[in-house]
């Protein structure tokens, strides 16, 4: 995949020399805080997880970005699509950003080119997010970049030992156009 760019940004496919940088974003409880992994306590587990992406990007079933901002290439955070599915036209995308880089704008511009992606390169007629209900600001810029809010799916997910409720967001081709 090529390296993608906005404004202030470039989302490249994630590898194993991202491992550090990601394991210190997905080490910390208040990034993780909403996501259904537990912080991770080695860089190993980093470098594991990246390793599955790879092999769903290797498959086409789904892909993850490491975010790098264009002045200093820093990695600020990630995102992607948790999976692709081409029989349905439909993928669902996940991402998270770096504390120290909320509220800047940098996690709508990249997912506002991911969705792009998913429209113009995958040929995705639906992308799909699912959120839990208290995390605002994802929900927040969800709907800011064009995501309808489709209803609550109970106890849909098991995440950190305990069933949890999420909220299933969506955008559609046709929405964009």
């Amino acid at each position: 995949m090529n390296i993608i760019y906005t404004e202030r940004l470039c989302l490249k496919e994630a590898s194993e020399k991202d491992a550090l940088a990601l394991f210190n974003i997905w080490s910390n409880p208040e990034i993780t805080k909403f996501m259904n992994i537990e912080p991770m306590i080695n860089q190993n587990q980093a470098t594991e997880m990246i390793q599955f992406f790879e092999s769903l990007s290797k498959k086409r079933q789904g892909n993850r970005f490491s975010i790098l901002l264009n002045k200093s290439t820093e990695l600020i955070g990630s995102c992607g699509f948790n999976y692709l599915d081409y029989e349905n036209d439909r993928g669902e995308i996940g991402y998270e950003l770096d504390i120290e880089y909320w509220n800047m704008g940098y996690m709508t511009e990249a997912l506002t080119k991911l969705i792009d992606l998913g429209f113009s390169s995958y040929n995705l007629n639906r992308i799909e997010a699912k959120v839990e209900p208290k995390n605002e600001a994802s929900k927040h810029i969800l709907k800011k970049i064009g995501f309808k809010e489709e209803g609550l799916l109970r106890k849909f997910e098991k995440a950190k030992g305990n069933y949890i409720d999420l909220i299933m967001f969506s955008v559609l081709k046709e929405d964009v156009i």
